[in-house]
């Protein structure tokens, strides 16, 4: 076959699990910018072409599209992701790494997708980026910024394990793959349906709500969102950590981790072990 089994792919990541937690930190924090930055840029160019189209549905619809080269760019160019670091669960439960592994790389990588996301987002805000289509693109960030903070705890929670649980599963297709365009190919629809769904990502929300944050501190920017009707008092840091990244990122865990990887554990590797 040109392409793994769903039970070589389970046996297969055991040792890229494994690999990952023995990754020195200095490392595993620099691969993990380079993540965040890469999911990062993945949202600048999907903000950038919702923008650019009037029609809303199609202006959504395209955004989903180009978003995917953000995970492309993660897979391929080789870096560190938190969600798709929830199937560690996988190589814990067959008692490859210990749950110290696995907290110690969560903890490192989220820290360093942070730091990827807000880099770029700096970047752009400060780069004055937004101020294209008329400070269009600021507006749409802080829009973007004030919807996500302005979400229940219920909601981000759910809808966090309902992106997460996409994300592993292109994650884990990709890994099916034994050539670059089936890993392409595997990949691309789980991420464009997730986008356009609306679930939500905690890394790609590390970038949107700190590019909404650094917008908002623009008077410029500030006053075309205001005219716009945007709630700017949403846009908050605690809002950032508490409101959504808090409740996105539990809900990560369990749509990745549960959801995907202690269900494929069961199927694929606990029979095995027990046969």
């Amino acid at each position: 076959m040109n392409f793994f089994s769903p039970a070589e792919v389970a046996r297969n990541y055991l040792a890229t699990g494994s690999a990952k937690v023995r990754l020195s930190p200095l490392r595993v924090l620099l691969l993990s910018i380079l993540a965040g930055a890469f999911i990062a840029m993945g949202g600048v160019a999907s903000t950038t072409i919702v923008v650019s189209i009037s029609a809303a549905s199609l202006a959504k619809f395209a955004g989903a599209c180009v978003f995917p080269g953000g995970l492309i760019m993660v897979l391929l160019a080789g870096s560190e992701l938190f969600t798709g670091n929830c199937l560690l669960v996988m190589p814990l439960l067959e008692g490859k790494i210990s749950a110290g592994d696995v907290l110690r790389n969560w903890v490192l990588v989220f820290l360093g997708n942070l730091i990827g996301g807000c880099l770029v987002a700096a970047g752009v805000v400060f780069g004055h980026q937004p101020s294209l289509f008329g400070n269009g693109m600021a507006t749409a960030a802080m829009a973007t910024a004030a919807g996500k903070c302005s979400m229940s705890f219920g909601d981000a929670l759910i809808r966090g394990i309902l992106c997460n649980f996409l994300v592993c599963v292109a994650v884990w297709i990709s890994f099916a793959a034994k050539d670059v365009v089936g890993k392409i190919a595997g990949l691309y629809f789980p991420i464009m349906m997730f986008v356009l769904c609306g679930f939500e990502h905690s890394v790609a929300n590390m970038y949107f709500i700190s590019a909404g944050l650094f917008a908002k501190s623009d008077p410029a920017y500030l006053a075309a969102a205001t005219a716009a009707g945007v709630n700017i008092g949403a846009v908050t840091t605690e809002a950032f950590f508490l409101r959504n990244l808090l409740p996105v990122t539990l809900g990560n865990i369990i749509g990745g981790a549960i959801c995907v990887g202690c269900v494929y554990w069961y199927c694929y590797l606990k029979e095995d072990r027990t046969s």
